[in-house]
């Protein structure tokens, strides 16, 4: 059986797969999106809080994915819930950073021209110093969405949802049938979701940032 007679005879199983990858990807993005620039909004000012941030969240990204789910399993158990905190946590680097450096790089007159005409502290946050620096963010959740792709595939050693699963199966029957298709349907399959997303991506920054503050 070649691999598209593998795809069409298990599509079934193999599209719910992907949509339980992509549900999960997306969900740990968005996860850590609100907790990456909650703290990237409060130590942006702070040459010593944004460094310490940031060092934190790279010390995560040196944690082998195997050894961080199989330190969360004893804890949390096996399923969904591991594998997402896992996710999360590799998430934050580029969505904090990115948060630090979007809100860092808003021009000063800008925000002192907000004040005076009697915005809040927070309506200058959120109106314009947030507004300012969410081509940078976006960015940041981009990168993370994409590093997640991957990174789910691994999550299916705790027993994760999506196509890691089909990829973990297949590998390890390897030489049986379909062991070869089975592995490379769950590669392909991360691979053009990660796609879709991208472009999902280029679209939302078309429709919410504005023109001359692309980057």
């Amino acid at each position: 059986m070649n691999l598209f007679d593998y795809v069409g005879d298990r599509w079934s199983r193999l599209s719910l797969q992907a949509w339980l990858h992509v549900s999960e990807v997306v969900q740990a993005t968005l996860l850590a999106a609100v907790i990456g620039i909650l703290i990237g909004v409060a130590v942006y000012a702070s040459p010593l809080g944004s460094a310490l941030a940031t060092a934190l969240a790279s010390t995560i990204l040196t944690i082998p994915s195997f050894a961080l789910i199989g330190l969360l399993i004893p804890l949390f158990g096996l399923g969904v819930i591991p594998s997402m905190i896992a996710l999360v946590l590799y998430a934050l680097l580029p969505i904090v950073r990115n948060t630090i450096v979007g809100l860092g790089a808003v021009d000063p007159a800008v925000t002192e021209a907000a004040k005076g005409i009697g915005m809040s502290r927070f309506g200058v946050l959120t109106r314009v110093e947030l507004r300012l620096a969410w081509p940078t963010i976006l960015t940041g959740m981009r990168v993370s969405t994409q590093m997640l792709m991957g990174l789910a595939v691994i999550a299916a050693y705790a027993k994760g949802p999506g196509l890691g699963s089909e990829v973990f199966s297949g590998l390890t029957r390897a030489g049986s049938a379909n062991s070869l298709n089975q592995a490379l349907a769950g590669t392909l399959g991360v691979v053009i979701l990660a796609l879709i997303l991208d472009g999902i991506y280029v679209l939302i920054a078309r429709f919410t940032v504005p023109r001359g503050v692309r980057v």
